[in-house]
């Protein structure tokens, strides 16, 4: 159990002794662990450390009754000319939430009965008091993004020595109080529209399910209603599990609790995480050049290829290397869990910017140590992928625009090419196990023992995740691959033909001379792979991985995200599969994975996941409507990389995507609701100018 982990139980209990009631939300979020929410908030001692035992990486949350908390956003200007009053805002506790925004915690005055309000205070900023929650530090939202106190503000007293809000803010307070709780927006944020767009489904078939509960209506009746609804009129429709989840949710309130729960927008604070950017829309860009960095052989081979490249690229480098070294190790090591090094890597470069040479410089290498067998281009079919490592269990498919391979399978027109992709899948996880091949008329059916298969391919990033698709993120190929883009391209140079250096030379004929365990006629046939030992500090780093990649999985099964759960599943492999490599690479002759191989694989696969599922959840869409979305999203991110943070007009947004005005306004809706964007109307002498930036 790593220290954060200790920190938020211990935190859970501090909080309880300063008076504050506390209780579980699941790991990465704000959504409450307990079957009622907030409503089941203690400081019963016992009661927690029975919690957090359960889920010691649960974050922490507070009710906010009898409180208020001045829920300031990321990017929100509200008081920034007033600064006497912002200044008067520091003299209660402050807490910088994981989104960058800001909680001030005042205590409400005596007789004063707040209520939660959203954006009303100002644009951007929310209000959480009686009927309310906030998560507190030292929670952590997915992406390790943690909540922590300001420095010398932090929470260290009774509620009751809470300082009350000032003058001017309390009668802000009393005027949003005397005004009502707004009435929810209609489904497109236009009166007459029957379309309830993404974005704004859940807490509409939430509202309308509390509506029902309130009449006393069972869950099975709301769920039937609640369905034809999505059916009808959701753009694109929930899941089914989704619906579910939400008529289980509102079911568990007795219907005067659903009242009060419904005037206090109970619903959207609690969930309130599914409006924001999701995982797969942060973006934690491209792999970081340090993580490039293996030492040993995969450092030798990277920089050779750098120094005689007409145009160097290091994550191209790197994907050579990585698959080169795969190779030579496979069928010949394994670690303590029997995972093996062979890895399936795509390199995403533009055209011109040197996707051939890794590859020339691995077949420089195979050739110069008599192991150019173990070379293969382009997949012809499935059978003949079989075939080829029938007659060598270990190849290196080396091939570009894999792309290609994609758009085929999606068409689905030729038979052979799904069983390609079938192929694939299976060995890959048949690498530790034998590998049973077709039945061959007249023939006994072979097998392929402990299949090495290795794949190092390049394609132009827009063709590759134009040509995916939603069936490939949940198949499982799109998880298996580690798949890296280049940066813009450099400056090319002028370079000499230079022979592979003598020691990767040197390395490679060892790694092909290499026998292990078997001997005589089996020593090819059956290898007995030597086995790598882990450190017990590398062997707790991947443990804790493996830990954090199972919640990741849990958290996309809870919002039936198959892309997310998909590439989760496959990121504890992939970090023991990298971590392995690099101790091969380190020391060939008595390799150990260390801890700096763990934790570099760790990183190395975390920052990939995500990035991976960035870059798919931008590209690959559900239905026409989603495309649209995504299509906004890039327009305006490429805008934002030219402009900073000037907004872009409407007129051009339009000019890039001419639509009518009842689709860009849908779009718009449902972007604005899942804060993808920023959108302002500013006055003019005539129609008012129409302005977007993304988020």
């Amino acid at each position: 159990m790593n220290a954060s982990y200790c920190t938020l139980h211990a935190a859970a209990i501090r909080y309880a002794e300063l008076g504050y009631p506390v209780f579980p939300c699941a790991p990465g979020t704000k959504t409450p662990l307990t079957k009622r929410g907030y409503l089941e908030a203690t400081g019963d001692v016992e009661q927690i450390d029975h919690w957090w035992s359960q889920r010691p990486n649960a974050n922490i949350g507070i009710p906010t009754s009898g409180l208020v908390v001045i829920d300031v956003d990321k990017g929100a200007t509200w008081l920034a000319d007033q600064t006497g009053r912002s200044l008067s805002l520091t003299i209660a506790p402050l807490s910088l939430t994981a989104n960058s925004g800001r909680h001030y915690l005042f205590r409400q005055p005596p007789g004063k009965t707040w209520r939660n309000t959203t954006g009303r205070l100002a644009p951007h900023v929310d209000t959480r008091a009686d009927g309310g929650y906030i998560v507190v530090p030292p929670s952590i939202l997915a992406g390790d993004r943690s909540y922590r106190w300001a420095e010398e503000l932090g929470l260290n007293d009774h509620p009751e020595n809470l300082p009350l809000p000032p003058t001017w803010l309390a009668t802000e307070l009393d005027t949003l109080a005397t005004d009502g709780p707004m009435s929810p927006p209609s489904p497109t944020g236009s009166s007459g529209a029957n379309v309830i767009p993404s974005g704004q489904r859940n807490d509409t078939l939430a509202r309308l399910a509390g509506g029902m509960r309130r009449m006393g209506m069972s869950q099975s009746e709301i769920l039937a209603a609640i369905e034809q609804t999505n059916i009808k009129r959701c753009v694109p429709v929930l899941n089914d599990r989704e619906v579910e989840r939400i008529a289980t949710s509102v079911a568990c309130y007795a219907p005067d609790e659903v009242a009060v729960a419904l005037a206090e927008n109970h619903w959207d604070q609690m969930h309130r995480n599914e409006s924001e950017a999701p995982n797969e829309h942060i973006d934690p860009g491209p792999i970081p050049e340090d993580l490039l960095r293996v030492p040993g052989f995969i450092e030798e081979v990277m920089d050779y290829t750098l120094s005689t490249a007409p145009y160097p690229e290091p994550a191209l480098a790197f994907c050579g290397a990585i698959s080169l070294q795969g190779l030579l190790a496979s069928r010949k090591v394994c670690d303590e869990s029997d995972n093996r090094t062979n890895m399936y890597v795509l390199g995403l470069a533009n055209s011109g910017a040197g996707k051939d040479y890794p590859r020339k410089v691995n077949q420089r290498i195979l050739f110069e140590v008599g192991l150019t067998d173990c070379l293969g281009d382009t997949f012809a079919s499935g059978e003949g992928i079989e075939d080829r490592l029938f007659l060598n269990p270990a190849v290196l498919f080396q091939t570009d625009e894999i792309d290609g391979l994609m758009t085929k399978i999606n068409q689905a027109r030729d038979a052979r090419h799904e069983s390609v992709m079938n192929v694939l899948l299976k060995m890959y996880s048949s690498n530790n196990t034998v590998y049973p091949m077709r039945v061959k008329a007249g023939k006994d059916p072979g097998v392929i023992d402990q299949p090495g298969l290795c794949i190092f391919g390049t394609a132009i990033p827009k063709h590759y995740y134009e040509a995916l698709s939603l069936k490939m993120l949940t198949n499982g190929f799109f998880a298996r691959m580690l798949i890296l883009e280049t940066r813009k391209r450099g400056s090319g140079q002028d370079v000499a033909i230079r022979d592979v250096p003598q020691p990767i030379l040197d390395v490679a004929r060892w790694w092909a001379d290499l026998r292990p365990g078997s001997s005589g006629n089996l020593e090819r046939w059956h290898p007995i792979p030597k086995v790598v030992a882990s450190t017990p500090n590398s062997a707790d780093l991947l443990k804790e991985f493996r830990i954090r990649a199972d919640e990741q999985y849990s958290l996309a099964e809870d919002r039936d995200d198959s892309a997310g759960m998909a590439m989760w599943a496959r990121a504890n492999e992939k970090a023991r599969r990298l971590s392995l490599n690099y101790a091969c690479s380190k020391d060939h002759r008595n390799p150990t994975i260390s801890e700096d191989a763990a934790r570099w694989a760790c990183e190395f696969v975390e920052h990939q996941t995500r990035r991976m599922l960035f870059m798919a959840g931008d590209h690959v869409s559900e239905n026409e409507f989603d495309a649209r979305c995504k299509a906004v999203i890039g327009t305006l991110r490429v805008w934002g990389e030219k402009h900073g943070d000037a907004m872009m007009p409407f007129w051009r947004l339009n000019r890039k995507h001419p639509w009518s005005e009842r689709e860009h306004e849908e779009i718009r809706t449902a972007l604005l609701n899942q804060r993808l964007i920023d959108y302002e109307e500013r006055k003019t002498g005539g129609t008012p100018q129409r302005l977007y930036r993304i988020v």
